[in-house]
C-alpha cells in the first residue's frame, strides 16, 4: 500500500480498492434510474446520486461480499439496490423535513416540487425490489425488504417523538436502528449471504453493520450542532425541527427548572429566536451531552469493529475496521 493510500480516510480507500466494482455499480444506477416515458425520473435522481455522496452503503454491500470471497456478478445488482433505497429514503426526507439543502445543494423538492420527490422516490424502491429479485435468492429479498419496512417504520417513530421532550434515549435508539442502522446491517449481511457464508459470519456482518450505522447516526446528529465533517449540513436544522437527538435528550435529563423551560420552548413549541441554538449549545456543554453522546457513538464503534472478529482476515476487513473509528472522527 502506497503512503499515499495509508493517509487516505478509510471510505476512500474502500473505493479505490472497489473501484472496478464501484464502476460498473454506478453503470448499473444509470441504467435502472432511466425511464423512457418519464424523463424527470433521472433529472430527479441524478440531481441527488451524483451530487457527491461517499456511497458508503453499496460499498459495505462489495466489501462484505468480497472479503467472505464472492466472485460472482450480484453483488453490483445488491450495491445498487442498497443505493436506490438511501437515495428513495433521502427523497422522502426533504419533503417531511421540509428541507432545503442536502450535500451542500438545493433539494430535489425545492427544485422541483414534493410530488417530483415522493413519486420518484417510490420509483426508485420498485426499482430496488427488481434488483432484488434478479439475485434469485429469497433470502436477500427476505433482508432488504425487511430493512425497508423497518427505515419506514424508524421515520415514523421520529416523526411522532418530534417536539417530544419526553423522549427517552431508548426510542432514540429505536430512531436511529430503524432509520439509518437497518441500512447498514442490510448491506453488510447481503454482502456475506450472497456469499453463502455461515450463520456465525453472517450475524457478525449484521452486527457490523448495525453497530456502524448507530455510530454513524449518532455523529450525525453531533454534526447538526457543528464539527470536522460538516460541511453541507445547515447547522442547527436539527434543533430548529424540534428533533429529539441524543445530546439534546442528555440535555433535558440534566437541565434545571430554569433550562427545562428553554427546552420547553425552543424544541416543544417549536419557538425558535435569535440566539437560541447558542444558549442550546451552552446548555449541552455545560451537562457534558455533547462530549458524552460521543463517547456513546465510539462506545459502538468499538462494537463494530469487535464483530469483524469473525470475518476472513485480509486488507478490507482492516478498513471496515478503520471505517468505524472515521465515523467517529468526524466529529472530533
Amino acid at each position: 500500500m502506497s503512503l499515499d493510500t495509508a493517509m487516505s480516510k478509510p471510505h476512500e480507500q474502500l473505493a479505490a480498492t472497489l473501484s472496478d466494482d464501484l464502476t460498473r455499480v454506478n453503470a448499473m444506477i444509470r441504467a435502472r434510474m432511466a425511464s423512457e416515458h418519464a424523463p424527470r425520473i433521472p433529472e430527479v435522481t441524478a440531481h441527488l446520486i451524483e451530487a457527491g455522496g461517499k456511497r458508503l452503503r453499496p460499498m459495505l454491500t462489495l466489501a462484505s461480499a468480497r472479503m467472505c470471497g464472492y466472485d460472482g456478478p450480484y453483488h453490483i445488482h445488491l450495491a445498487a439496490t442498497v443505493e436506490f433505497i438511501h437515495t428513495a429514503t433521502l427523497l422522502h426526507d426533504d419533503v417531511v423535513d421540509d428541507s432545503r439543502q442536502r450535500r451542500g445543494r438545493p433539494t430535489a423538492n425545492l427544485l422541483w416540487d414534493n410530488s417530483s420527490s415522493v413519486l420518484v422516490g417510490d420509483y426508485l424502491f420498485a426499482r430496488s425490489f427488481q434488483l432484488m429479485v434478479e439475485t434469485g435468492s429469497l433470502r436477500v429479498l427476505d433482508i432488504l425488504a425487511n430493512a425497508a419496512a423497518t427505515i419506514a417504520e424508524g421515520e415514523v417513530l421520529q416523526l411522532t417523538a418530534a417536539r417530544d421532550i419526553a423522549t427517552t434515549e431508548d426510542i432514540y435508539l429505536r430512531v436511529v436502528r430503524g432509520k439509518t442502522a437497518a441500512l447498514f446491517a442490510a448491506a453488510t449481511r447481503v454482502g456475506g449471504v450472497i456469499a453463502g457464508v455461515d450463520e456465525q459470519v453472517e450475524q457478525a456482518l449484521f452486527d457490523y453493520g448495525d453497530a456502524l450505522g448507530i455510530a454513524f447516526q449518532i455523529v450525525d446528529d453531533l454534526l447538526d450542532y457543528g464539527g470536522t465533517d460538516a460541511i453541507g449540513k445547515n447547522i442547527g436544522d436539527d434543533f430548529r425541527e424540534g428533533k429529539l437527538t441524543l445530546p439534546v435528550i442528555r440535555a433535558i435529563a440534566a437541565a434545571d427548572d430554569e433550562e427545562r423551560a428553554f427546552w420547553v420552548r425552543t424544541i416543544g413549541k417549536g419557538r425558535v429566536e435569535e440566539g437560541d441554538l447558542d444558549h442550546a449549545l451552552a446548555l449541552m456543554s455545560r451537562h457534558g451531552a455533547l462530549a458524552s453522546a460521543r463517547a456513546t457513538a465510539l462506545d459502538w464503534s468499538e462494537r463494530a469493529k469487535a464483530a469483524l472478529g469473525h470475518c476472513t482476515e485480509g486488507p478490507l476487513r482492516s478498513m471496515l475496521h478503520d471505517l468505524a473509528d472515521y465515523v467517529v472522527a468526524r466529529v472530533a
